[in-house]
């Protein structure tokens, strides 16, 4: 099986959902932060391995404790996987901090910010011509 095959992708994204359902309704650890989501999920063709991308809305210390709640129930989280998905082998898990929503919103109040200025020169110059007027 490729990497890319349809049936890889397939897999990881059933991977991807089971993971997100286990992270949000059976977990009960104190670490994991409630807003944490699972973005991506990549497992390899040989069905051994998995990478897990975390993404937690709030401080880059809440996603570093997540990672390591996540990574200390990694045997519990694969128990529960192979109980819900039916894979030939379940894959051994590795969680990995992925900052990729918080670089979004960042981005995004950039982007505010940059329009709402725009439309304040605007507005300055329009009111400028009309009082010249």
């Amino acid at each position: 099986m490729r990497k890319n095959s349809i049936k890889n992708i397939r897999i990881n994204e059933e991977v991807r959902k089971q993971l997100q359902e286990i992270v949000m309704h059976e977990l009960k650890d104190p670490r994991i932060d409630p807003m944490t989501s699972i973005t991506k999920v990549e497992v390899a063709p040989d069905l051994k391995t998995c990478k897990a991308y975390v993404s937690v809305l709030g401080t880059g210390d809440a996603l570093e404790a997540t990672v390591a709640g996540l990574t200390k129930a990694e045997g519990y989280i694969r128990r529960e996987l192979a109980r819900t998905v039916n894979l030939r082998n379940t894959p051994s898990i590795r969680f990995i901090a992925d900052d990729s929503i918080a670089y979004g919103v960042g981005m995004s109040m950039i982007i505010d910010e940059v329009i709402a200025q725009d439309e304040s020169r605007h507005t300055d110059t329009a009111t400028e011509e009309m009082s010249i007027d």
